[in-house]
């Protein structure tokens, strides 16, 4: 249970210090290294961390789950109806550079792998050797709901979504239910196939596309209302300037 607190404050604590935000894919790294060495050092093996001989290959379910989340992306990003569900406003500033710098090593490396090693590798390890499959599942998954309190409250207040006191602990446990179930979709894949691989493809493909999907929303958005200002300020020049009927008159 120690395991669960450290995890369930690592990211609302620790994550909230500028030094951990500076270098956040290096410090997580470390992390993850630091679990699987403390793993090891209390009698886990590879194979019940998901690291076993042939688990490095991702299989067919958790690839045919990243490519259907690839998929509802680009679909979510192409229909007007569902775009403004990709809006964030934490993507707005990103650049090329940046959006690549996200994708390519932000996200697996310092999010997917810390996260997968720390919940679906070592925690779930650790608690299968003392409870039940189902009852491993429920805990890593609540534990990482809560490790996503401060993110979540976070995102609310930069997309101006919190709302008072009452709106904002709502919503934001609302988050925390959402991702301790997606947490427990990542838990049952991992124990059904065995692979911490395929937890990793699906992780990335949520939240490194999530990403991609948002900065292309952002990017149509920020093309409108440049073409619409560029229109409204060619049909202003088009009619010329507008004479003041006083001055006209004198």
């Amino acid at each position: 249970m120690a395991s669960c607190a450290f995890l369930a404050a690592y990211n609302n604590v620790i994550g909230a210090q500028s030094w951990h935000r500076r270098w956040y894919a290096p410090a997580n790294a470390c992390a993850a290294a630091a679990a699987l060495a403390a793993a090891g050092a209390g009698g886990l093996t590879a194979g019940e961390l998901g690291l076993g001989r042939g688990a490095w290959r991702p299989g067919r379910l958790a690839s045919a789950l990243a490519a259907a989340t690839a998929a509802g992306y680009l679909a979510a990003a192409a229909m007007p109806a569902t775009r403004p569900f990709l809006n964030d406003k934490r993507v707005t500033t990103l650049d090329g550079p940046g959006l690549a710098y996200q994708v390519a090593f932000r996200i697996p490396v310092g999010t997917v792998l810390w996260e997968e090693i720390a919940f679906r590798g070592v925690l779930q390890a650790a608690l299968r050797r003392v409870m039940s499959e189902p009852a491993a599942i429920a805990v890593a998954s609540g534990v990482f709901g809560a490790w996503h309190i401060r993110p979540t409250a976070a995102a609310l207040r930069v997309n101006q979504l919190a709302g008072d006191r009452r709106q904002a602990a709502a919503r934001v446990a609302a988050g925390v239910a959402v991702t301790a179930a997606g947490g427990a979709l990542l838990s049952w894949l991992r124990a059904r196939s065995g692979r911490l691989a395929d937890t990793v493809l699906l992780h990335a493909a949520v939240n490194s596309g999530g990403l991609i999907a948002a900065h292309a929303v952002a990017g149509k958005a920020s093309f409108r209302r440049t073409k619409a200002q560029f229109l409204h300020y060619a049909a202003r020049a088009s009619t010329g300037p507008t004479e003041d009927p006083e001055t006209a008159a004198g």
